[in-house]
Protein backbone atom coordinates (compact mmCIF):
# COMPACT_ATOMS: atom_id res chain seq x y z
CA UNK A 1 0.00 0.00 0.00
CA UNK A 2 1.28 3.37 -0.76
CA UNK A 3 2.05 4.87 3.20
CA UNK A 4 2.82 8.43 1.25
CA UNK A 5 0.03 11.43 2.13
CA UNK A 6 -0.90 13.14 -0.89
CA UNK A 7 -1.46 17.13 -1.07
CA UNK A 8 -5.03 17.07 -1.09
CA UNK A 9 -5.24 14.56 1.93
CA UNK A 10 -2.57 16.82 3.85
CA UNK A 11 -4.79 19.94 2.80
CA UNK A 12 -8.31 18.87 3.72
CA UNK A 13 -6.41 17.33 7.43
CA UNK A 14 -5.40 20.79 7.84
CA UNK A 15 -9.11 22.58 6.80
CA UNK A 16 -11.16 20.06 9.07
CA UNK A 17 -8.50 20.86 11.76
CA UNK A 18 -9.67 24.62 11.18
CA UNK A 19 -12.95 23.83 10.58
CA UNK A 20 -13.79 21.25 13.62
CA UNK A 21 -12.35 24.05 15.93
CA UNK A 22 -14.59 27.12 14.78
CA UNK A 23 -17.85 24.24 14.96
CA UNK A 24 -16.90 23.33 18.98
CA UNK A 25 -16.21 27.30 19.76
CA UNK A 26 -19.32 28.13 18.25
CA UNK A 27 -21.34 25.52 19.98
CA UNK A 28 -19.70 26.82 23.34
CA UNK A 29 -21.43 30.10 22.55
CA UNK A 30 -24.66 28.44 21.87
CA UNK A 31 -24.61 25.95 24.53
CA UNK A 32 -23.62 29.07 26.51
CA UNK A 33 -26.63 30.68 26.05
CA UNK A 34 -28.87 27.93 27.96
CA UNK A 35 -26.31 26.05 29.94
CA UNK A 36 -28.66 22.59 30.51
CA UNK A 37 -29.49 19.78 28.87
CA UNK A 38 -32.43 17.32 29.43
CA UNK A 39 -33.77 14.13 27.91
CA UNK A 40 -37.18 15.19 28.54
CA UNK A 41 -40.26 16.40 26.56
CA UNK A 42 -39.85 19.72 28.04
CA UNK A 43 -37.29 21.69 29.88
CA UNK A 44 -38.74 22.02 33.53
CA UNK A 45 -36.36 23.48 35.94
CA UNK A 46 -34.45 20.86 38.20
CA UNK A 47 -35.04 17.70 35.86
CA UNK A 48 -32.04 18.64 34.08
CA UNK A 49 -29.47 15.73 33.16
CA UNK A 50 -26.29 17.94 32.78
CA UNK A 51 -25.99 21.72 33.67
CA UNK A 52 -23.23 24.32 33.34
CA UNK A 53 -24.09 26.55 35.93
CA UNK A 54 -24.65 27.33 39.36
CA UNK A 55 -28.09 28.94 38.89
CA UNK A 56 -31.19 27.35 40.45
CA UNK A 57 -34.41 28.08 38.74
CA UNK A 58 -38.09 28.90 39.88
CA UNK A 59 -40.72 26.31 39.06
CA UNK A 60 -42.88 28.60 38.89
CA UNK A 61 -43.76 29.49 34.92
CA UNK A 62 -43.45 32.84 33.60
CA UNK A 63 -41.39 34.32 36.31
CA UNK A 64 -38.13 33.82 34.27
CA UNK A 65 -37.22 34.32 30.84
CA UNK A 66 -33.90 32.29 29.38
CA UNK A 67 -32.12 35.12 28.52
CA UNK A 68 -32.07 35.52 32.05
CA UNK A 69 -30.33 32.20 32.43
CA UNK A 70 -27.10 32.85 29.66
CA UNK A 71 -24.02 32.97 30.76
CA UNK A 72 -21.13 35.01 29.12
CA UNK A 73 -17.84 33.79 27.51
CA UNK A 74 -14.74 34.83 27.43
CA UNK A 75 -13.85 34.87 23.20
CA UNK A 76 -10.43 33.35 23.82
CA UNK A 77 -12.68 30.07 24.30
CA UNK A 78 -16.06 30.83 22.76
CA UNK A 79 -16.78 31.75 19.34
CA UNK A 80 -17.45 35.10 19.36
CA UNK A 81 -18.26 35.12 23.08
CA UNK A 82 -19.74 37.61 25.56
CA UNK A 83 -23.29 36.38 24.98
CA UNK A 84 -23.61 36.82 21.36
CA UNK A 85 -26.12 33.81 20.58
CA UNK A 86 -27.26 35.51 17.49
CA UNK A 87 -23.30 35.80 15.71
CA UNK A 88 -22.68 31.78 17.82
CA UNK A 89 -25.38 30.02 15.75
CA UNK A 90 -24.47 32.18 12.15
CA UNK A 91 -20.69 30.93 12.73
CA UNK A 92 -21.74 27.21 13.84
CA UNK A 93 -24.31 27.33 10.72
CA UNK A 94 -21.30 28.45 8.43
CA UNK A 95 -18.62 26.13 9.47
CA UNK A 96 -20.93 23.31 9.00
CA UNK A 97 -21.50 23.90 5.60
CA UNK A 98 -17.84 23.93 4.70
CA UNK A 99 -17.25 21.32 7.04
CA UNK A 100 -19.41 19.10 5.38
CA UNK A 101 -18.51 20.06 1.64
CA UNK A 102 -14.97 19.43 3.06
CA UNK A 103 -15.47 15.56 4.20
CA UNK A 104 -17.57 15.10 0.94
CA UNK A 105 -14.58 15.86 -1.01
CA UNK A 106 -12.60 13.77 1.28
CA UNK A 107 -14.70 11.15 1.13
CA UNK A 108 -14.91 10.87 -2.81
CA UNK A 109 -10.87 11.51 -3.25
CA UNK A 110 -10.94 8.89 -0.43
CA UNK A 111 -12.40 6.31 -2.81
CA UNK A 112 -11.26 7.85 -6.31
CA UNK A 113 -8.01 7.34 -5.24
CA UNK A 114 -7.97 3.86 -3.55
CA UNK A 115 -6.55 5.28 0.01
CA UNK A 116 -9.96 4.45 1.80
CA UNK A 117 -7.99 0.94 1.99
CA UNK A 118 -5.79 2.95 4.93
CA UNK A 119 -8.76 3.57 7.35
CA UNK A 120 -11.82 0.82 6.08
CA UNK A 121 -11.29 -2.57 7.94
CA UNK A 122 -11.58 -5.52 5.30
CA UNK A 123 -10.31 -8.33 7.68
CA UNK A 124 -12.28 -9.56 10.64
CA UNK A 125 -8.51 -9.61 12.00
CA UNK A 126 -8.66 -6.00 12.84
CA UNK A 127 -10.16 -6.80 16.02
CA UNK A 128 -7.69 -9.05 17.69
CA UNK A 129 -5.13 -6.80 16.32
CA UNK A 130 -6.93 -3.58 17.59
CA UNK A 131 -7.05 -5.29 21.04
CA UNK A 132 -3.62 -5.97 21.53
CA UNK A 133 -2.84 -2.37 20.10
CA UNK A 134 -5.01 -1.34 22.74
CA UNK A 135 -3.29 -3.26 25.53
CA UNK A 136 -0.01 -1.74 24.74
CA UNK A 137 -1.46 1.87 24.97
CA UNK A 138 -3.08 1.28 28.19
CA UNK A 139 0.62 -0.18 29.59
CA UNK A 140 2.39 2.70 28.05
CA UNK A 141 3.86 1.06 25.33
CA UNK A 142 2.90 1.14 21.66
CA UNK A 143 2.78 -0.93 18.80
CA UNK A 144 6.11 -1.51 16.37
CA UNK A 145 6.52 0.17 13.33
CA UNK A 146 5.84 -2.30 11.54
CA UNK A 147 2.05 -2.30 12.80
CA UNK A 148 1.49 1.01 11.10
CA UNK A 149 0.94 1.06 7.45
CA UNK A 150 0.71 4.14 7.84
CA UNK A 151 -2.05 3.57 10.76
CA UNK A 152 -2.26 0.43 13.33
CA UNK A 153 -5.86 -1.44 13.79
CA UNK A 154 -6.95 0.36 17.06
CA UNK A 155 -6.68 3.77 14.85
CA UNK A 156 -8.11 2.27 11.97
CA UNK A 157 -11.34 1.36 14.09
CA UNK A 158 -11.41 4.89 16.13
CA UNK A 159 -10.75 6.63 12.01
CA UNK A 160 -13.30 4.33 10.82
CA UNK A 161 -16.00 5.13 13.44
CA UNK A 162 -15.00 9.05 13.57
CA UNK A 163 -15.45 9.40 9.81
CA UNK A 164 -18.67 6.72 8.72
CA UNK A 165 -20.36 6.89 11.94
CA UNK A 166 -19.86 9.81 14.33
CA UNK A 167 -19.60 12.79 11.53
CA UNK A 168 -23.34 11.61 10.42
CA UNK A 169 -24.47 11.09 13.60
CA UNK A 170 -23.51 14.85 14.51
CA UNK A 171 -24.92 16.42 11.13
CA UNK A 172 -28.81 14.11 11.80
CA UNK A 173 -28.83 14.95 15.51
CA UNK A 174 -27.82 18.90 14.25
CA UNK A 175 -30.87 18.92 11.71
CA UNK A 176 -32.85 17.38 13.93
CA UNK A 177 -32.89 20.84 16.09
CA UNK A 178 -34.15 22.58 12.98
CA UNK A 179 -37.94 23.54 12.84
CA UNK A 180 -38.21 22.82 9.45
CA UNK A 181 -37.31 19.65 9.69
CA UNK A 182 -39.17 18.70 12.46
CA UNK A 183 -42.18 20.90 10.61
CA UNK A 184 -41.99 18.53 7.65
CA UNK A 185 -40.49 15.22 9.14
CA UNK A 186 -41.23 15.04 12.85
CA UNK A 187 -40.64 11.53 13.06
CA UNK A 188 -37.30 11.91 12.25
CA UNK A 189 -36.83 14.51 14.81
CA UNK A 190 -39.09 11.85 17.67
CA UNK A 191 -36.42 8.70 16.65
CA UNK A 192 -33.78 11.28 18.72
CA UNK A 193 -35.68 11.75 21.55
CA UNK A 194 -37.31 14.94 20.45
CA UNK A 195 -35.91 18.10 20.27
CA UNK A 196 -33.99 17.70 23.98
CA UNK A 197 -32.94 14.31 22.74
CA UNK A 198 -31.72 15.33 19.43
CA UNK A 199 -29.92 18.51 21.49
CA UNK A 200 -28.46 16.04 24.22
CA UNK A 201 -26.90 13.98 21.53
CA UNK A 202 -25.21 16.09 19.72
CA UNK A 203 -23.85 17.02 22.92
CA UNK A 204 -22.52 13.94 23.65
CA UNK A 205 -21.18 13.44 19.91
CA UNK A 206 -19.47 16.92 20.80
CA UNK A 207 -17.35 15.09 23.94
CA UNK A 208 -16.59 12.27 22.20
CA UNK A 209 -15.32 14.28 18.80
CA UNK A 210 -13.56 16.59 21.37
CA UNK A 211 -12.18 13.58 23.36
CA UNK A 212 -11.22 11.96 19.80
CA UNK A 213 -9.05 14.89 19.09
CA UNK A 214 -7.23 15.18 22.04
CA UNK A 215 -6.17 10.85 21.27
CA UNK A 216 -5.65 11.70 17.95
CA UNK A 217 -3.05 15.11 18.39
CA UNK A 218 -1.61 13.55 21.39
CA UNK A 219 -0.38 9.91 19.45
CA UNK A 220 1.10 12.02 16.86
CA UNK A 221 3.13 13.15 19.12
CA UNK A 222 3.46 10.38 21.47
CA UNK A 223 3.77 7.39 18.91
CA UNK A 224 6.93 7.33 16.09
CA UNK A 225 6.49 11.17 16.53
CA UNK A 226 9.78 11.51 13.25
CA UNK A 227 7.67 9.69 11.08
CA UNK A 228 4.02 11.27 11.70
CA UNK A 229 5.13 14.60 11.31
CA UNK A 230 7.01 14.06 8.22
CA UNK A 231 3.97 12.26 6.88
CA UNK A 232 1.85 15.01 7.71
CA UNK A 233 4.25 18.33 6.43
CA UNK A 234 5.93 16.56 3.82
CA UNK A 235 3.70 13.72 2.88
CA UNK A 236 6.30 11.01 3.59
CA UNK A 237 9.83 10.42 2.41
CA UNK A 238 12.78 9.19 4.28
CA UNK A 239 13.17 9.96 7.59
CA UNK A 240 16.19 11.68 9.15
CA UNK A 241 16.22 13.86 12.30
CA UNK A 242 16.73 16.95 10.50
CA UNK A 243 13.05 16.20 8.13
CA UNK A 244 11.58 15.29 11.29
CA UNK A 245 12.70 18.83 12.85
CA UNK A 246 11.57 20.73 10.12
CA UNK A 247 8.38 19.30 10.19
CA UNK A 248 7.60 19.71 13.77
CA UNK A 249 8.76 23.76 13.55
CA UNK A 250 6.08 23.81 10.71
CA UNK A 251 3.24 21.98 12.64
CA UNK A 252 3.97 24.02 15.55
CA UNK A 253 3.79 26.86 13.56
CA UNK A 254 0.79 25.94 11.83
CA UNK A 255 -1.43 25.09 15.04
CA UNK A 256 -0.35 28.44 16.60
CA UNK A 257 -1.52 30.23 13.35
CA UNK A 258 -4.84 28.73 13.54
CA UNK A 259 -4.92 29.57 17.27
CA UNK A 260 -4.54 33.11 16.49
CA UNK A 261 -6.94 32.89 13.50
CA UNK A 262 -9.64 31.44 15.81
CA UNK A 263 -9.73 33.79 18.16
CA UNK A 264 -9.21 36.55 15.76
CA UNK A 265 -12.77 35.47 14.41
CA UNK A 266 -14.52 35.99 18.33
CA UNK A 267 -12.91 39.94 18.40
CA UNK A 268 -13.58 40.63 14.53
CA UNK A 269 -16.96 39.78 15.44
CA UNK A 270 -17.37 41.61 18.42
CA UNK A 271 -15.68 44.70 16.73
CA UNK A 272 -18.76 44.76 14.59
CA UNK A 273 -21.42 42.81 15.27
CA UNK A 274 -23.22 44.10 12.02
CA UNK A 275 -20.48 43.77 9.58
CA UNK A 276 -20.59 40.12 11.26
CA UNK A 277 -23.71 39.29 10.75
CA UNK A 278 -24.42 40.28 7.22
CA UNK A 279 -21.26 38.12 6.25
CA UNK A 280 -22.03 34.82 8.28
CA UNK A 281 -26.42 35.31 7.94
CA UNK A 282 -25.59 35.73 4.35
CA UNK A 283 -23.03 32.76 3.86
CA UNK A 284 -25.46 30.04 5.69
CA UNK A 285 -28.75 31.63 3.74
CA UNK A 286 -27.15 29.73 1.11
CA UNK A 287 -27.71 26.56 3.00
CA UNK A 288 -31.05 27.66 4.29
CA UNK A 289 -32.36 28.49 0.47
CA UNK A 290 -30.81 25.10 -0.87
CA UNK A 291 -32.19 22.38 1.74
CA UNK A 292 -34.93 24.06 4.25
CA UNK A 293 -36.43 26.45 2.54
CA UNK A 294 -38.67 24.04 0.44
CA UNK A 295 -39.47 22.09 3.28
CA UNK A 296 -42.97 23.08 4.18
CA UNK A 297 -45.02 21.87 7.18
CA UNK A 298 -47.74 18.64 6.93
CA UNK A 299 -49.94 20.36 8.96
CA UNK A 300 -53.43 17.79 9.00
CA UNK A 301 -51.01 14.71 7.32
CA UNK A 302 -48.87 15.14 10.91
CA UNK A 303 -49.75 11.88 13.20
CA UNK A 304 -46.21 11.93 14.61
CA UNK A 305 -47.39 13.77 18.06
CA UNK A 306 -50.14 13.57 19.78
CA UNK A 307 -52.07 14.77 22.76
CA UNK A 308 -49.41 12.43 25.04
CA UNK A 309 -46.39 14.71 24.05
CA UNK A 310 -47.71 17.87 25.28
CA UNK A 311 -45.37 19.22 27.80
CA UNK A 312 -46.25 19.94 30.96
CA UNK A 313 -43.39 22.95 31.24
CA UNK A 314 -43.25 25.57 29.25
CA UNK A 315 -40.29 28.40 29.55
CA UNK A 316 -40.59 31.90 28.13
CA UNK A 317 -38.05 34.99 26.38
CA UNK A 318 -39.40 37.54 27.17
CA UNK A 319 -42.04 38.81 30.09
CA UNK A 320 -45.66 40.47 29.51
CA UNK A 321 -45.71 44.09 29.28
CA UNK A 322 -45.65 46.55 32.11
CA UNK A 323 -47.76 49.51 32.69
CA UNK A 324 -45.19 51.46 31.46
CA UNK A 325 -44.76 49.55 28.30
CA UNK A 326 -48.23 49.35 27.69
CA UNK A 327 -50.92 50.77 29.80
CA UNK A 328 -53.49 49.68 27.07
CA UNK A 329 -52.67 46.24 27.72
CA UNK A 330 -52.56 46.05 31.51
CA UNK A 331 -55.82 47.92 31.67
CA UNK A 332 -57.23 45.24 28.81
CA UNK A 333 -56.11 42.13 30.81
CA UNK A 334 -57.56 43.21 33.90
CA UNK A 335 -60.98 43.30 32.27
CA UNK A 336 -60.86 40.24 31.07
CA UNK A 337 -59.75 41.39 27.25
CA UNK A 338 -62.41 43.76 27.10
CA UNK A 339 -61.44 47.02 24.90
CA UNK A 340 -58.45 45.32 23.45
CA UNK A 341 -57.68 45.28 19.74
CA UNK A 342 -55.94 44.12 17.37
CA UNK A 343 -55.39 45.77 14.42
CA UNK A 344 -54.72 44.43 10.56
CA UNK A 345 -53.35 47.21 8.83
CA UNK A 346 -52.22 47.61 5.01
CA UNK A 347 -48.86 49.71 5.27
CA UNK A 348 -48.68 49.90 1.58
CA UNK A 349 -52.28 51.92 0.78
CA UNK A 350 -53.14 53.22 4.63
CA UNK A 351 -55.67 50.67 5.35
CA UNK A 352 -56.59 49.63 8.61
CA UNK A 353 -59.30 46.79 10.02
CA UNK A 354 -60.03 46.82 13.58
CA UNK A 355 -60.82 43.16 15.51
CA UNK A 356 -61.53 42.74 19.00
CA UNK A 357 -60.80 39.22 20.73
CA UNK A 358 -64.59 38.36 20.27
CA UNK A 359 -63.96 39.29 16.74
CA UNK A 360 -61.04 36.86 16.18
CA UNK A 361 -62.55 34.18 17.81
CA UNK A 362 -65.51 34.24 15.40
CA UNK A 363 -62.98 33.46 13.01
CA UNK A 364 -62.73 30.13 11.48
CA UNK A 365 -60.54 28.19 14.47
CA UNK A 366 -57.20 25.86 13.11
CA UNK A 367 -55.76 23.43 16.07
CA UNK A 368 -53.23 21.22 15.62
CA UNK A 369 -49.95 20.07 17.95
CA UNK A 370 -46.47 21.45 17.82
CA UNK A 371 -43.47 21.53 19.65
CA UNK A 372 -42.24 25.23 19.83
CA UNK A 373 -37.89 25.97 20.41
CA UNK A 374 -36.43 28.61 20.93
CA UNK A 375 -33.29 29.52 19.22
CA UNK A 376 -31.48 29.14 22.98
CA UNK A 377 -32.27 25.42 22.82
CA UNK A 378 -35.38 24.92 25.15
CA UNK A 379 -38.10 23.44 23.86
CA UNK A 380 -42.04 22.47 24.46
CA UNK A 381 -44.72 20.83 22.91
CA UNK A 382 -48.75 22.05 23.06
CA UNK A 383 -51.75 22.23 21.37
CA UNK A 384 -52.22 25.34 19.57
CA UNK A 385 -55.48 26.93 18.58
CA UNK A 386 -56.42 30.20 16.97
CA UNK A 387 -56.85 31.34 13.06
CA UNK A 388 -54.78 30.76 10.42
CA UNK A 389 -53.27 33.58 9.08
CA UNK A 390 -54.30 33.38 5.71
CA UNK A 391 -58.12 33.59 7.09
CA UNK A 392 -56.86 36.85 9.07
CA UNK A 393 -55.49 38.71 6.51
CA UNK A 394 -58.08 37.96 4.09
CA UNK A 395 -60.68 40.16 6.79
CA UNK A 396 -59.22 43.09 5.08
CA UNK A 397 -59.71 41.98 1.86
CA UNK A 398 -57.13 41.12 -1.12
CA UNK A 399 -53.66 41.01 -0.81
CA UNK A 400 -52.41 44.68 -1.77
CA UNK A 401 -50.19 44.47 -4.62
CA UNK A 402 -46.68 45.04 -3.81
CA UNK A 403 -47.15 43.06 -0.28
CA UNK A 404 -44.24 40.90 -0.05
CA UNK A 405 -44.02 40.55 3.64
CA UNK A 406 -46.58 40.24 6.81
CA UNK A 407 -45.51 42.23 10.03
CA UNK A 408 -46.43 41.72 13.32
CA UNK A 409 -45.97 43.90 16.23
CA UNK A 410 -46.10 43.59 20.04
CA UNK A 411 -48.06 45.72 23.12
CA UNK A 412 -44.71 44.49 24.99
CA UNK A 413 -41.25 45.53 24.18
CA UNK A 414 -37.88 43.82 23.64
CA UNK A 415 -36.44 42.26 26.47
CA UNK A 416 -32.93 44.02 25.23
CA UNK A 417 -31.14 45.66 22.56
CA UNK A 418 -27.89 44.03 21.48
CA UNK A 419 -26.54 47.56 21.67
CA UNK A 420 -28.15 48.31 24.66
CA UNK A 421 -29.97 51.38 23.46
CA UNK A 422 -33.60 51.81 24.91
CA UNK A 423 -35.74 48.66 24.37
CA UNK A 424 -38.24 48.93 21.15
CA UNK A 425 -41.83 47.20 20.65
CA UNK A 426 -41.38 43.83 19.75
CA UNK A 427 -41.79 42.83 15.88
CA UNK A 428 -41.28 40.07 13.29
CA UNK A 429 -41.71 40.17 9.83
CA UNK A 430 -42.19 36.59 7.63
CA UNK A 431 -42.29 36.19 3.86
CA UNK A 432 -45.43 34.90 2.34
CA UNK A 433 -44.42 31.36 1.84
CA UNK A 434 -44.46 30.74 5.42
CA UNK A 435 -47.32 33.46 5.82
CA UNK A 436 -49.57 30.79 3.88
CA UNK A 437 -48.60 27.79 5.66
CA UNK A 438 -50.88 25.57 7.48
CA UNK A 439 -49.44 25.96 10.77
CA UNK A 440 -48.74 29.93 10.46
CA UNK A 441 -51.60 31.04 12.83
CA UNK A 442 -52.86 34.21 15.47
CA UNK A 443 -52.95 31.80 18.59
CA UNK A 444 -55.64 32.55 21.22
CA UNK A 445 -55.77 28.78 22.93
CA UNK A 446 -52.93 26.62 24.34
CA UNK A 447 -54.16 23.08 25.47
CA UNK A 448 -57.44 23.86 25.37
CA UNK A 449 -57.16 27.08 27.84
CA UNK A 450 -57.03 30.91 27.11
CA UNK A 451 -53.56 31.47 25.88
CA UNK A 452 -51.69 32.33 29.77
CA UNK A 453 -49.92 36.12 30.18
CA UNK A 454 -46.43 34.87 29.65
CA UNK A 455 -47.02 32.97 27.04
CA UNK A 456 -48.77 36.16 25.09
CA UNK A 457 -52.33 36.48 26.04
CA UNK A 458 -54.99 36.98 24.51
CA UNK A 459 -53.34 36.11 21.19
CA UNK A 460 -49.89 35.51 19.46
CA UNK A 461 -48.11 34.46 16.13
CA UNK A 462 -47.81 30.77 15.73
CA UNK A 463 -45.25 30.22 13.12
CA UNK A 464 -43.90 26.23 13.08
CA UNK A 465 -41.43 26.21 10.21
CA UNK A 466 -39.53 29.03 12.66
CA UNK A 467 -37.71 29.16 15.75
CA UNK A 468 -39.80 31.42 18.51
CA UNK A 469 -38.43 34.43 17.72
CA UNK A 470 -40.81 34.60 14.83
CA UNK A 471 -43.81 33.87 17.20
CA UNK A 472 -45.02 37.59 18.31
CA UNK A 473 -46.16 37.69 21.24
CA UNK A 474 -49.29 39.67 22.76
CA UNK A 475 -50.01 40.65 18.57
CA UNK A 476 -51.09 43.92 18.80
CA UNK A 477 -50.81 44.63 15.14
CA UNK A 478 -50.67 42.39 11.84
CA UNK A 479 -49.95 44.21 8.53
CA UNK A 480 -49.11 44.03 5.03
CA UNK A 481 -45.51 45.46 4.50
CA UNK A 482 -43.72 45.96 1.22
CA UNK A 483 -40.30 44.74 2.52
CA UNK A 484 -39.42 45.10 5.81
CA UNK A 485 -36.11 46.88 5.64
CA UNK A 486 -38.05 50.14 6.28
CA UNK A 487 -39.19 49.30 9.50
CA UNK A 488 -36.98 48.68 12.95
CA UNK A 489 -32.97 48.52 11.79
CA UNK A 490 -34.22 46.74 8.76
CA UNK A 491 -33.00 43.12 9.57
CA UNK A 492 -36.97 41.34 9.85
CA UNK A 493 -37.53 41.70 13.48
CA UNK A 494 -37.04 42.39 16.79
CA UNK A 495 -34.89 39.58 17.37
CA UNK A 496 -32.59 39.77 14.33
CA UNK A 497 -32.13 43.88 15.52
CA UNK A 498 -31.45 43.38 18.69
CA UNK A 499 -29.26 39.95 19.11
CA UNK A 500 -28.43 39.82 15.04
CA UNK A 501 -30.50 36.63 14.65
CA UNK A 502 -31.54 35.57 11.14
CA UNK A 503 -34.58 36.62 9.17
CA UNK A 504 -34.79 33.03 8.01
CA UNK A 505 -35.75 30.94 11.18
CA UNK A 506 -35.74 27.84 10.02
CA UNK A 507 -33.22 26.40 11.74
Amino acid sequence: MDVDFPLWLRAQHLLNFILMGMLIRSGIEMLSSLPRLWWRKDCAPGTEWLKFTRRELPKEEGVYTSLMDEKSVHPLLSLPGRENIGLGRHWHGLSVMFWVLNGVVYIALLFATGLWRRIVPTSWEVFPEAWDSLLMYLNFTAPDISHFTPYDSLQMLGYTFVIFVLAPFQMLTGIAMSPAIRSRYPWFVKMWGGHQGARSLHFIGLVIFSGFIVMHVSLVFLVNREHNMINMVFGGGEVTTARAAQALVIMIATIVAVAIFWIALSYWSLADRVRAQKFTAGVTEVGRKLFLNRMRPLGARKKAYTDDDISEFHWTNGLPPTQEESAAWIEARDNDWEGLTITLRDDINDVEKVLTVADLKALPRHSYIATHTCMQGWSATSRWTGVRLTDLMEQLGPRPEGARYLLAESYGLAQKMYDNRPREPFYAAIDLETMAEEESILAYERNGLPLEDHLGAPARMRVESNHGYKHVKWVSRIMWVHDFAEYGDGRGGTREDSALQAFNGRI
